[in-house]
């Protein structure tokens, strides 16, 4: 699908002053605590602590005469790793969020390249078209998958969609593997030919360089190498890579979708100028829903991926400190008369996913 250039205007018009009073009292809270917006010993330690359930497994299965078993068993530690490394260290560093320090940033942000991603690529589908224009039909590529699942009603409807509650989930597996083998490319021809870019265009040799050296360094320490050190089939190693990315990719798609494609949440269009109908901010209250922030786990984990609601108006502020944000956010929504949806659980978040895809399966009444 060829996305058509991003002419969306936003109101300026905010009678309540959400995003104003909201900005003030945020800035408020880190001026009073007297602490930075960006991570900090606690992100630090979590960095570590991902890597090696990521990377661990890895040198075992390199190093230490394991059975087959095992081996297995560990690829798919390795793609929860993998999901965490995404989650907790490369989204923050993309952002501009891990650290004070932009070559902090600017290398943590690069272990997308560990994950068979591109940065260039990843921030301008995720920094510049998923967050700016967040849940809108043709310009956040986050909707978009292709054909084969239906998330919004301004999508074209297809017979095979009906049965898209069931099949969608064997198909999120394959986010990751898909990177490595084609989106990258097919990404880069696309934002290069639009001139889309996260600050500075890189230039084309450049990033055709980049891409075609990571993918050879990553095809050689993941595949490659394991096929000339282990002493098992070459098929079981590639079976190992897939099944690593399946669970990485399976993890991420289930974390992304649960903010966005779930009933509670708008899927608007621009009118026939090309406005929409709230500020940015105000945007992001309609599309945008938590779950599960009550859960220790669950905000570890997923680098407060669940609480896309502090997310998406703060991309600048580093997730470990969205459970403390959130509260503000939450009042002054309220003080607004604004949605702040959330799910209580992550099951109940799962289930409305579900229900989502379900009823966008469903043949589109015939208007009149």
């Amino acid at each position: 699908m060829e996305f058509p250039q991003n002419n969306i205007r936003f109101s300026r018009i905010d009678s309540a002053k959400f995003f104003r009073t909201l900005n003030k009292r945020v800035n408020s809270y880190f001026k009073e605590n007297n602490i930075k917006k960006t991570g900090n010993w606690k992100l630090h330690i979590k960095a570590a602590v991902m890597f090696s359930i990521f990377l661990t497994p890895y040198f075992i299965i390199m190093t230490l005469d394991i059975s087959q078993w095992w081996m297995l068993l560990l690829t798919i530690v390795m793609g929860a790793g993998m999901a965490g490394v995404g989650m907790n260290i490369m989204h923050d560093g993309n952002h501009g969020s891990y650290s004070s320090k932009k070559w902090v940033n600017k290398f943590m942000g690069g272990t997308i390249y560990v994950l068979a991603g591109n940065v260039y690529n990843w921030q301008v589908q995720h920094n510049v078209l998923h967050h700016t224009y967040t849940n809108i039909h043709g310009h956040d590529e986050d909707l978009d998958a292709g054909r084969v699942i239906r998330f919004s009603k301004h999508a074209k409807w297809e017979r095979f969609h009906k049965f898209q509650h069931y099949y969608s989930v064997f198909l999120y597996g394959l986010l990751t593997f898909n990177w490595a083998l084609t989106v990258d490319f097919k990404q880069t021809k696309r934002y290069l030919k639009r001139k889309l870019a996260y600050g500075k265009l890189p230039n084309p040799v450049a990033q055709w360089s980049i891409i075609a050296v990571t993918k050879l360094i990553y095809t050689a320490v993941w595949i490659v190498l394991p096929m000339i050190i282990l002493s098992i089939a070459w098929w079981k190693i590639l079976i190992g890579f897939f099944i690593m990315h399946y669970t990485a990719g399976l993890i991420l798609s289930i974390v992304f979708q649960l903010a966005h494609v779930v009933k509670e949440t708008d899927m608007p269009l621009p009118d026939n100028t090309g406005s929409m109908k709230n500020t940015w901010a105000i945007h992001q209250l309609f599309t945008t829903v938590n779950f599960s922030t009550k859960n220790k786990i669950v905000n570890w984990f997923t680098g407060g991926l669940n609480h896309q609601v502090e997310h998406h108006i703060f991309p600048n502020i580093s997730h470990i400190h969205y459970t403390q944000i959130s509260k503000i956010v939450k009042e002054t929504a309220r003080e607004c008369n604004l949605p702040y949806n959330e799910y209580k659980t992550t099951r109940a978040a799962i289930k409305a996913h579900f229900q989502h895809l379900k009823e966008m399966g469903s043949k589109p009444a015939i208007s009149s």
